[in-house]
């Protein structure tokens, strides 16, 4: 089945923009964002990887899925903890609202991103600097050393 290619100002009248940027840390996000707080990203991770930033959503959940290379990815758990888990390519992890999380991407790595939930706050992304202290100071060395483990 074929279609008909939509315009951009067609997408832009039913709630679709789309948001390309190459973030501090040297990623490239390709973005489609609906009006509602939705989004789709492809994440292209820098020439030398880093951390992004540690956040939460209050209504939003997010989905990543590992397309090529790994990830690893940081939460603080209800009691305080930190949790850390590595994902390989086809690997998955869904975040609910409330979450304070963080994802690893060596160089290179391809990632998706799936944000979505009840549309209720559509700038929904709240920075977690609690989340940061622990992992802004994990190299990619030490990750790797944490994996074998």
């Amino acid at each position: 089945m074929t279609g008909t290619k939509i315009s951009m100002e067609e997408a832009h009248l039913a709630g679709i923009d789309v948001n390309f940027e190459r973030m501090e840390n040297g990623e490239k996000r390709f973005r489609l964002v609906g009006t509602d707080g939705s989004s789709y990203c492809r994440t292209i991770a820098s020439e030398r990887g880093g951390w992004q930033n540690s956040h939460y959503h209050k209504s939003a959940s997010e989905f990543y899925i590992v397309q090529s290379g790994w990830i690893v990815y940081a939460e603080i758990s209800s009691k305080g903890a930190l949790n850390i888990s590595f994902l390989q390519e086809e690997e998955s992890v869904t975040v609910k609202p409330f979450v304070h999380h963080n994802i690893y991407l060596p160089p290179h790595a391809v990632i998706h991103t799936i944000k979505y939930g009840d549309g209720s706050t559509v700038i929904d992304w709240f920075p977690s600097k609690e989340l940061d202290q622990y992992t802004q100071k994990l190299a990619e060395d030490d990750l790797l050393k944490m994996s074998k483990n």
